[in-house]
Parts: C-alpha cells; sequence; structure tokens
C-alpha cells in the first residue's frame, strides 16, 4: 500500500501575549485575523491541533488519520513500535516580541505520573535575531532547592538565571528539567517532543488578555527543575557548505543542518525513520523518483519512511533546511 510521497502541511498559527509579526515579515504566512503569531506549527499530530496534508492525493487528511492508515510505511517500523499512532515530534517557530515566561518542562517520567503524557525536551535554532537579543538557559551556577525558593518569593529570580547573546544560527538544546525563556527579538526554529507541557515559573506578573494575572505551577515546577549548572547551552558547530552538519543528537530526535546553493543528493532507506526537511531560509525543489515538491522557508517536508530512492535538493536560492529524524 505504499504510494507515499513527500508530504506537506498547512501551518497552525497561534497568537501570544508576547507574539510578533515575523512569520509574516519574514516567511510571508498569512496569519490573519490573529493580532499577531507568537507560533507557528508547522508539523503537529498534537491531539486537536493534528496538520493537515496541503499537497497531492492525501490533501485535507491530517497527521493522525495518515497514521491509522499507513502506520510503518509513515513513521518506520522502529518508530510505530515505539510510539504507535502517536507522532512522536512537534515542529515550531517561534517569534518573541518581548520576554516569554521563565518556564521548565517535565520529564517523560513526571509526566506520565501526572499528566498521563510525554515530556518535552526541545532545541532552538535561531533564524533571525535583532541586536542585543538574549534568552535564559539553565542556573548560573548550581543553586539549592532552597535558594531557588528564597529568590522565588524575593521575586529576584532573574539573578540565578543564566542568560545567553543569541544571534542567527545559533543552536541551543533544551532537555526536560532545565529552566529556560526567550527574549525579545528572537525568530526561532524549535523541534521538541509531541507535548504542550509547561510549568510557568515567573511572568514579570503579566496581565492577560481578560487582565488576570497568568496561571503560575510554582509547585508543580519545584520537581522538575534541573538545579545544577550546565555548560552545555549553546550547541558548538562548525557549518560546512552543501552537507548535512549534526548539530543535536537526543533520545527523541536528531537534528542537522544543510545549508547548500548546489543540488545536493540524498538517501534515507537506511534510517528506519521518517524524515521532517524544515526550510529556515531560501527555497528548493524537491525530487524524488515519483516527482517534485517545492519547499520554501517557513515550509516542511515529511518524508515518509517508506519511501526509497534518493531525494534531490535543488536550490532556487541559497537554501538552508533543518534535517529531524528519530534516532
Amino acid at each position: 500500500m505504499n504510494n507515499l510521497y513527500p508530504l506537506k502541511f498547512a501551518p497552525l498559527f497561534k497568537d501570544k501575549i508576547w507574539g510578533g509579526q515575523k512569520a509574516k515579515t519574514l516567511f510571508g504566512l498569512d496569519f490573519s485575523p490573529l493580532p499577531n503569531c507568537g507560533e507557528v506549527w508547522a508539523l503537529s499530530g498534537y491531539p486537536g491541533n493534528e496538520s493537515v496534508v496541503s499537497n497531492g492525493f492525501l490533501q485535507g487528511n491530517d497527521l493522525s488519520e495518515l497514521i491509522e492508515i499507513y502506520m510503518e510505511d509513515l513513521l518506520g517500523d522502529k518508530v510505530f513500535e515505539t510510539y504507535g499512532h502517536d507522532f512522536p515530534l512537534l515542529i515550531k517557530v517561534l517569534d518573541s516580541n518581548d520576554w516569554l515566561s521563565i518556564q521548565v518542562h517535565p520529564d517523560d517520567e513526571l509526566a506520565a505520573e501526572r499528566h498521563d503524557g510525554s515530556g518535552k525536551t526541545e532545541m532552538w535554532y535561531v533564524i533571525d535575531a535583532e541586536p542585543e537579543a538574549e534568552l535564559i538557559s539553565g542556573f548560573r551556577s548550581t543553586i539549592t532547592k532552597e535558594q531557588y525558593l528564597e529568590k522565588l518569593d524575593a521575586k529576584a529570580l532573574t539573578s540565578l538565571l543564566n542568560y545567553e547573546k543569541a544571534v542567527a544560527g545559533d543552536v541551543f538544546y533544551v532537555p526536560a528539567g532545565r529552566v529556560h525563556a526567550l527574549g525579545p527579538g528572537l525568530f526561532i526554529a524549535e523541534i521538541q517532543q509531541s507535548s504542550d507541557l509547561t510549568y510557568r515559573i515567573y511572568d514579570y506578573d503579566r496581565l492577560d488578555t481578560a487582565g488576570k494575572p497568568r496561571e503560575l505551577h510554582t509547585d508543580l515546577a519545584l520537581d522538575a527543575l534541573d538545579f545544577n549548572f550546565r555548560p552545555d547551552i549553546r550547541t558548538q558547530y562548525t557549518p560546512v557548505l552543501n552537507q548535512t552538519v549534526p548539530l543535536v543528537q537526543s533520545p527523541y530526535f536528531e537534528t542537522g543542518l544543510l545549508h547548500f546553493g548546489t543540488t545536493v543528493v540524498k538517501n534515507y532507506d537506511d534510517l528506519d525513520s521518517f524524515v521532517i526537511l524544515f526550510c529556515v531560509a531560501g527555497k528548493c525543489s524537491v525530487q524524488y523518483p515519483g516527482g517534485t515538491e517545492s519547499l520554501k522557508a517557513g515550509e516542511v517536508v515529511l518524508i515518509p519512511a517508506g519511501l526509497e530512492g534518493n531525494i534531490a535538493l535543488i536550490p532556487l536560492a541559497e537554501t538552508k533546511i533543518l534535517e529531524i529524524f528519530i534516532p
């Protein structure tokens, strides 16, 4: 039954209290009638937010329906055995026009115990950054739970946090348990486990659209937090033109960066996983044994695990793609 092809999806747009306009100005995405777009969900199997196919004969079917029909042919034998009918990743674009709340995500064990769900480990690739843009990742030194609570009660939590300047091309791996937040002026590609579990620790006393303080999860966050200093905040890599450079290798996903200006031929037959091509700059054609699809900045193409043969990526401008698969 394998008549699958590279699949494209309609984006889902989310307005946020901290969202901006860059999805429109940088990627040309029309998120009207929303006043802003804090998050673009480029590929999602998250319940109630399933991505819908926008190309080919499967147009109009959502990702959950595809998994029901194609199972291992879509996901790969190993992935389907591990995750069943749950698509394991969520691919987003984030536009932070203000500080996001300081937050932490639970790991798999805590998420299963409390929420019957999965944890949330993620990574950020900085697509664009305004001058002096910064983010929070981890604590600046190892602290105790008591020190943390003391500063939190005194509304001085930020004095304990590690601030990092961020520029285009930077990569940050954010495992579950690491306190974090994006600052204003950042346009980010986010690859994460398919989870929406967030414990909000501090939100600068902001009010929501109803004029009420946003909910905090102080007690829930306490057991999720890693209070240790971690030196591996920023991922080190050396870009190489026209070949994939590994960025993040985690138990949940592997991501590489392909920056190319000439045709690159890929073959994913040995992976036993679907592959997501997430275009973060430029545009290209994706040629496969059955035809051609287009791919431009802000779009993803899902290469089904059962689609065999060479994939030729032909740039129509200098292009950058994040390659993502399940290890």
